[in-house]
C-alpha cells in the first residue's frame, strides 16, 4: 500500500514540468497519499533535500517555465552504492514510491531504483522530444511555438534586406523541433541528423533559389550539433546572392510560460503516474500514443526506436 510518494525533476528543464509536479500532488493528496518534493533530481535524493507538498505548496505553478523542484546532472547515480544510498535515504523518510520527470537518463535511475525495491515511473519531459515511447514530451510544443515566433521575426527583416537567416534550433541530436519549426515557418530548407548534411548541396539550393526563384530571402532551419552555422551563413554570403545571417536560438527554447497543450499533458501524465503507483505498478513510463494515455516498462521504452518523422519530411519537400 503506497502511503507516501516522491517527486523529483532531472536532466534538462523543460516548460510544463510544474504543471506535472502540480498533478502528481494534487491527485495523490486526493486519495490520501502524502507527498514529498525532492529537490535538485536523483542528486537531491543523496543529499535529502526533501519536502513535504501540500495542496498549497503547488499553488499558483501550473503556469511557470522551469521546474520548481530544480535540476542537477549526476551522473554518479549510475554508481550501485550511490542507488543504495538513495534506497536508503528513501526509506529513512517512509517514502514508498516515486515520480520521476525527465528524460533518458532520468527513465535509466527509476528502473534502478524500481528492481531495488521502490516503484518509480517515469514522465517524459524534455523539449527535444528525443523519449521513445512517446509520441510527444512535455515541453516540445512549448519550445516549438517559441522556434516559431522567433523564426517568424528573423524572415520578416530577412525578406526586407535579401538574407538568407541559417536558424539553429536545439535537439540533441533529433531532428524533431527543425523539422516541425521548418514547416510551421514555411523555411526553404530543413537540415537534421534524418537529412544528413551535404553542404554543396544546400549552397546549390539556395543558389538556385536566388537565380531562378528570384527569392529575395530564404530560411535554412538546422538542428544543433550538426554543424558551425556561422561559418555556414559566410559560404552562403560568398557563395550565392544573398547575403547570410546565422541565428543560434540557444536556451530561449527551455524557457516561458506552458503552452496550453504542455500544461494538459503534463497533467494528464500526472495523473496517470500515480494512478500507476496506487496499483502497485513500478518500473513504468507514462506516454502518449494516439492521443491515448498509456503506461509501458521502462525497459521496453529504452529498447524501442524514436517515432519516424518521413512523413513529416514528405511533407515537406512538398510544400516548398
Amino acid at each position: 500500500m503506497v502511503r507516501k510518494i516522491g517527486v523529483l525533476t532531472s536532466g534538462g528543464d523543460a516548460p510544463g514540468m510544474n504543471a506535472a509536479i502540480r498533478a502528481v500532488t494534487r491527485v495523490a493528496l486526493a486519495n490520501g497519499v502524502d507527498v514529498v518534493g525532492i529537490r535538485d533530481g536523483f542528486k537531491g535524493l543523496i543529499e535529502k533535500k526533501f519536502e513535504t507538498f501540500n495542496k498549497k505548496s503547488v499553488s499558483e505553478i501550473i503556469g511557470r517555465g522551469g521546474t520548481k523542484l530544480g535540476s542537477a546532472r549526476f551522473p554518479e547515480f549510475k554508481e550501485e552504492e550511490i542507488q543504495d544510498k538513495a534506497i536508503e535515504n528513501l526509506r529513512e523518510e517512509n517514502i514508498d514510491a516515486l515520480v520521476v520527470i525527465g528524460g533518458d537518463g532520468t527513465y535509466r535511475g527509476a528502473l534502478s531504483l524500481t528492481n531495488k525495491g521502490i516503484n518509480c515511473v517515469g514522465i517524459p519531459a524534455t523539449i527535444d522530444n528525443d523519449v521513445a515511447g512517446t509520441d510527444f514530451t512535455i515541453g516540445f510544443n512549448t519550445a516549438l511555438e517559441t522556434c516559431v515566433e522567433n523564426v517568424d521575426k528573423l524572415r520578416d527583416t530577412s525578406s526586407s534586406h535579401n538574407r538568407c537567416s541559417v536558424v539553429e534550433v536545439m535537439g540533441n541530436r533529433c531532428g524533431d523541433l527543425a523539422v516541425y519549426t521548418a514547416i510551421n515557418c514555411g523555411a526553404e530548407i530543413v537540415v537534421s541528423p534524418e537529412t544528413g548534411y551535404d553542404e554543396l548541396d544546400i549552397l546549390e539550393r539556395i543558389r538556385y533559389l536566388g537565380k531562378a526563384v528570384k527569392k529575395n530571402h530564404a530560411i535554412v532551419i538546422i538542428s544543433e550539433k550538426i554543424t558551425d552555422v556561422d561559418a555556414l551563413a559566410r559560404k552562403i554570403s560568398q557563395h550565392t546572392n544573398f547575403s547570410g545571417r546565422a541565428t543560434v536560438l540557444g536556451h530561449i527554447q527551455r524557457g516561458g510560460s506552458p503552452s496550453p497543450y504542455d500544461r494538459m499533458l503534463a497533467s494528464q501524465m500526472g495523473e496517470f503516474a500515480v494512478d500507476l503507483l496506487m496499483a502497485g505498478k513500478g518500473g513504468q513510463c507514462v506516454c502518449i500514443k494516439q492521443n491515448e494515455i498509456i503506461g509501458i516498462p521502462i525497459e521496453e521504452a529504452l529498447k524501442l526506436p524514436k517515432p519516424s518523422r518521413k512523413h513529416l519530411y514528405r511533407l515537406f519537400d512538398r510544400l516548398i
